[in-house]
């Protein structure tokens, strides 16, 4: 059998409002359970994708999940971060043109009211990559389907992860697909023989990320060490 990775395409971190996940402990768990890569896709900015990649160059993706006016799309091999609140038009532009392959995160999660939703994905379709198929965090294992459903009937490819905001989640949605190098390319060939696996996290992280949203509220934004 050819080698696989074990991929988990969407992780915050710390640097994500509500996270309150250290970034050494966030590699550590995730050598422990086996991932080969991992992106890091904060909320509106790459300064923890960027962060964790000096710490595990071998093991980090610069991601960003970001939020247009419209819901989110998530990127990978992000070069420059995308300021939330623009439209999804320009939010789509700057991605494009700084070469960052595009997904479409939880595009039809029941309960989030960040998801771009089905008649927004369907708009946009042309202009992304991917749909993530696979997002551990979402609560009904319907709205999972239906984002295959998405996925297949426009022929895109496919995405998953975990969407971890504490280290309990790490690894619990990911991808197996083939070997890649860090750049759009190879990516894009390995996301074509991907199969996305995994299992529903629960509600119990929700609370954790109010709770991490308190916290910082409270206690202010120190950095991790």
């Amino acid at each position: 059998m050819p080698e696989l990775w074990k991929v988990d395409l969407h992780c915050h971190s710390w640097f994500s409002r509500d996270c309150l996940m250290n970034p050494r402990a966030i590699i550590e768990t995730a050598r422990v359970r086996g991932l080969d890569k991992l992106a890091i896709t904060e909320h509106n900015n790459v300064e923890g994708a960027r962060y964790l990649k000096r710490l595990a160059p071998d093991l980090i993706i610069i991601g960003e999940e970001v939020k247009s006016s419209a819901g989110e799309f998530i990127a990978y091999f992000v070069q420059e971060e995308v300021p939330k609140g623009l439209s999804p038009e320009e939010t789509l532009t700057r991605l494009r043109e700084q070469g960052a392959v595009i997904s479409i995160p939880h595009p039809a999660d029941s309960f989030r009211r960040s998801a771009l939703g089905e008649a927004n994905a369907r708009r946009f379709i042309d202009q992304v990559d991917a749909i993530e198929v696979f997002n551990a965090r979402c609560l009904y294992r319907d709205d999972n389907d239906a984002a295959l459903a998405l996925a297949r009937r426009y022929g895109k490819l496919i995405t998953a992860g975990s969407d971890a905001h504490s280290l309990g989640e790490i690894g619990h949605g990911y991808l197996l697909m083939p070997p890649f190098a860090d750049e759009r390319a190879s990516f894009l060939h390995s996301l074509s023989q991907a199969q996305a696996l995994g299992a529903l996290s629960g509600l119990w992280p929700h609370f954790a990320s109010t709770y991490a949203k308190w916290n910082k509220r409270l206690t202010g934004f120190e950095p991790p060490a």
